[in-house]
């Protein structure tokens, strides 16, 4: 079987290209990537024109919630959603019901996405039950088919066992996705403190308690010599304390969501509990300093942090209503609308965060347009707009803060592994 994607603007940020070129998929192998591809009789032809044709894009933070709330969303159904996103390859968070803290939950997840579209990546848990007291067999899970451990939702409070946990990462080369999180500064707030907290008359929680951690594992990632990952940045503090360790030489990544450089906490006024996440939205001035840290590649991913609860769940006073935002649907068109259109970025500076970056973190064989890589790919048309509604969104559940937004590009294929798993034409 072959596809042969005509006319398309390749944007590949691994190999720094960004040229109108054609792009031939044998089997599940990409096998040219050149000008004047010609078709045969019974090629899939694909016109990309107007269109961006990328890596398939890769997302490093998702929440499927199985096992345990199949209700609210399954390993299958957010691989569809993922694939009608652009997305080629996720990586599910651990904090499900029963936690992925052994090798048979690691084997269940590589089963069940199995029956779907797309390449699911097991993360596990740093400690067992997700409790904080001793370190998971990271040896066995790995065996299993983790591919990096966090225990998302839950900070690892205790100094010592984050430093075992980062020991660890280096003896076997992978990484430690940290929610960075003081839960005695965050102290059961609702959203950001500051103004609009006193405002709205709302507990707040300091930027400090994610700038806090994030300093405690950068040094123990010095100490240990291991891999640190730090999840879903907010803050301009968190921006400026990575930004010193890279140039310490401190083996450290990061990534944000498109929330934090899209939306500040005066949203929580306007969408309530839709717009209550963690960490919280934080101020104007955090969320250029965000942006920035994308500009200047302090801030390596973006990912969605993709986290379904259903309408009762969410339509609760805030107080009681769960942290969490659904992110897959709308990643890339907040990444060309926010990012491409509003802030100048090159797509090559943008998509370098879903893709290449992601893939070199995560050490997975992905992210790239290069003859002989297994044939993932995103066609996206950035021009066309979209709105983000109830028809829209493919996910079991809509708790986002854009619904009826009108937002800039639209993905119109997703292939992975050479197939086509999602065409909207």
């Amino acid at each position: 079987m072959r596809i042969v994607i005509k006319n398309g603007r390749v944007v590949d940020p691994a190999s720094k290209i960004d040229e109108t070129l054609d792009l031939l998929i044998e089997n599940e192998t990409i096998a040219d990537v050149s000008r004047g591809i010609s078709v045969r009789k019974g090629d899939t032809v694909i016109d990309a024109s107007g269109c961006l044709v990328l890596p398939g894009l890769i997302d490093m933070h998702v929440h499927f919630r199985e096992p345990g709330r199949e209700d609210v969303e399954t390993i299958f159904g957010g691989s569809q959603v993922a694939a009608k996103s652009g997305f080629t390859s996720v990586c599910t968070m651990p904090n499900t019901d029963p936690v992925i803290d052994n090798q048979a939950l690691v084997r269940f997840i590589k089963l069940e996405a199995e029956k779907g579209p797309i390449n699911v990546y097991p993360v596990a848990t740093i400690t067992k039950g997700l409790k904080g007291e001793e370190i998971s067999e990271m040896g066995e899970l790995i065996n299993a088919g983790a591919v990096a451990f966090s225990d998302d939702g839950m900070p690892v409070m205790s100094s010592v066992l984050m430093r075992r946990a980062l020991e660890y990462s280096r003896m076997f080369d992978v990484p430690i996705i940290a929610h960075s999180e003081d839960l005695d500064l965050a102290d059961e707030g609702i959203m950001n403190e500051g103004k609009n907290s006193t405002l709205l008359g709302l507990k707040g929680i300091p930027r400090e308690s994610e700038e806090v951690m994030i300093a405690r594992d950068v040094i123990l990632t010095r100490l240990s010599g291991g891999r640190l990952h730090v999840a879903h940045i907010s803050s301009g503090g968190s921006v400026e304390i990575i930004r010193r360790a890279k140039s310490d030489g401190i083996t450290v990544t990061c990534e944000t969501a498109p929330h934090y450089f899209s939306l500040a906490d005066d949203a929580v006024a306007e969408y309530l509990s839709m717009a209550k996440m963690k960490p919280p939205l934080r101020t104007e001035d955090d969320r250029k300093a965000i942006i920035e840290g994308l500009r200047r590649g302090i801030i390596d991913v973006i990912a969605s942090d993709h986290a379904p609860h259903s309408l009762n769940e969410k339509m609760q006073e805030l107080e009681y209503a769960p942290f969490g935002i659904v992110g897959l649907e709308t990643a890339v068109p907040l990444i060309i609308t926010v990012l491409v259109r509003e802030n100048g970025f090159s797509y090559l500076e943008a998509f370098e965060k879903l893709t290449v970056n992601p893939a070199r973190i995560l050490k997975i064989d992905r992210g790239e347009l290069k003859a002989g890589k297994v044939a993932d790919v995103t066609i996206i048309d950035p021009e066309k707009k979209i709105l983000v509604d109830e028809e829209f969104m493919l996910s079991k559940c809509k708790n986002s803060p854009f619904i009826g937004r009108e937002l800039y590009g639209s993905v119109i294929h997703t292939i992975c592994n050479g197939n086509l798993v999602y065409s909207n034409r």
